[in-house]
């Protein structure tokens, strides 16, 4: 595998006039390198490819890659991405490899996009680690590196720079670092990508910042906001989402006073968020993804100073869907029904609504703590592959075939909206997102939210 070469400089340390090198990009005289094709990193390498004409992705994934040269997408679930894929591949513009080496040695623009989880309450950095060795070994003065990842604040500082250093032939400051968040979410990624939002960028020095300026300059239509350094754009990106966490857990916290205080926390909350200067999120039957249960541990293990609303913020969240089955066993009870001879439906394995993601769903944990206590668990999700959940598999056209003595809605996937609840009786139903109609159900069928209390 060979690509263009630039022929007028790269984008770190080049003194090419700024318009000169803008131009390199947009004719793909730069060649990039994008590592992780996932659900984040293949639209980001394919609108890459859309701008610069030149882009290699590299993913450990034979499958992934293969699906790739041949024009199919291996995500789902993204409007557009499978037409644009295509495109890029047909005109050439993007070709994908298992060869992290090869792809680092032709590339002068390396684009490093790969998860960073949690493990035992610790952040994983090795499949970043991973990808940086790979970068490594091809690394030339000049070179640009982007961090997409999330990760702890420091890490371009503390672990990039020094990898890339410790395994090329390079020296700090003969190659650039920046930290580049995306700022995408799934089933809107293309959208995101190309300029939903200002694009952050920080640098380890002021050329990274500048030369990851000037390319992310040609890849958003929107602004590129240059924050400090990497250190700030990283704490940028963590902030965002634990924002989002903490909200989340004052909103879930307010639910679990809905009966004692006797009103609709959702209509409260939406009343209150009137005033411009109230943000209240949603409650709900439990927080999942790929980002919002993981950024809180990249301050709360990293920190020396103490993190107690952002630890109790997580433990209020990973509380819910024990909260909501508590609320249907209630209602068992006050029916006559043993959780031990009961069968429940769980309707969303899915993190969110559309979203083939399954990561930290609640409704596989309130699957888990139903199966615990005896119950037997219809699991219904229409875009979510449900084998290896120990749950029996139904759809929603099966469900008044099913003998219920309760349902779960844990994610508010639109198919949901069509179920016939008077179809079912003799049951209780959790509503664990504020998603069915009040009119939806009547007679024998007692619903029961999370943030409403009893409504029938």
């Amino acid at each position: 595998m060979h690509r263009q070469q630039a022929s007028d400089g790269s984008l770190y340390g080049s003194e090419t006039d700024p318009a000169e090198r803008r131009a390199a990009v947009r004719a793909g005289r730069v060649p990039v390198a994008v590592y992780g094709l996932g659900k984040m990193g293949l639209p980001l390498a394919t609108v890459l490819a859309e701008t610069t004409g030149n882009v290699v992705g590299v993913d450990v994934d034979a499958a992934v890659v293969d699906a790739i040269n041949d024009g199919r997408s291996p995500v789902t679930g993204e409007p557009g991405l499978d037409d644009a894929l295509r495109t890029v591949v047909e005109a050439d513009s993007l070709q994908a490899t298992t060869e992290g080496d090869a792809a680092a040695a032709d590339a002068a623009v390396h684009v490093v996009i790969v998860p960073t989880l949690v493990s035992d309450g610790s952040p994983d950095l090795s499949t970043l680690r991973a990808a940086i060795s790979a970068v490594a070994s091809g690394l030339d003065p000049g070179d640009l590196v982007c961090i997409e990842s999330t990760v702890p604040p420091g890490t371009c500082d503390e672990v990039v720079a020094p990898l890339l250093e410790a395994e090329s032939d390079c020296e700090r400051g003969e190659f650039g670092v920046a930290f580049c968040p995306e700022r995408t979410a799934s089933g809107r990624a293309l959208q995101d990508v190309r300029g939903a939002y200002p694009k952050v960028v920080g640098g380890i020095d002021e050329e990274s910042t500048r030369a990851a300026a000037a390319l992310y300059d040609e890849v958003t239509d929107n602004e590129v906001h240059a924050v400090a350094d990497a250190r700030t754009a990283e704490c940028v990106k963590v902030f965002e989402g634990v924002y989002r966490d903490v909200n989340i857990a004052l909103a879930n916290e307010l639910a679990t006073l809905a009966e004692e205080l006797g009103v609709d926390v959702y209509a409260a909350i939406e009343a209150a968020n009137t005033q411009p200067y109230c943000d209240l999120h949603r409650p709900g039957a439990g927080v999942g993804g790929h980002c919002i249960p993981y950024y809180p541990y990249f301050l709360i293990d990293t920190c020396e100073t103490g993190t107690p609303l952002l630890e109790r913020a997580r433990r209020i969240n990973d509380a819910m869907p024990e909260y909501a089955v508590g609320k249907l066993f209630a209602g068992l009870a006050d029916a006559g029904v043993d959780p031990a001879d009961a069968t429940v439906a769980v309707l969303g394995f899915a993190y969110r609504p559309g979203v083939d993601e399954t990561r930290e769903a609640p409704g596989a944990a309130i699957a888990s703590s139903l199966r615990a206590a005896g119950v037997d668990v219809v699991g219904v999700d229409p875009v979510v592959d449900l084998d290896g959940f120990d749950v029996e598999s139904a759809s929603v056209a099966d469900l008044p075939d099913v003998d219920l003595d309760g349902v779960v809605l844990a994610t508010a996937h639109p198919e949901f909206e069509r179920l016939d609840w008077g179809s079912l009786d003799d049951l209780v139903v959790v509503d664990g997102r504020d998603a069915i109609e009040a009119d939806a159900v009547n007679g024998p069928v007692r619903t029961i939210g999370v943030g409403t209390g009893a409504r029938n």
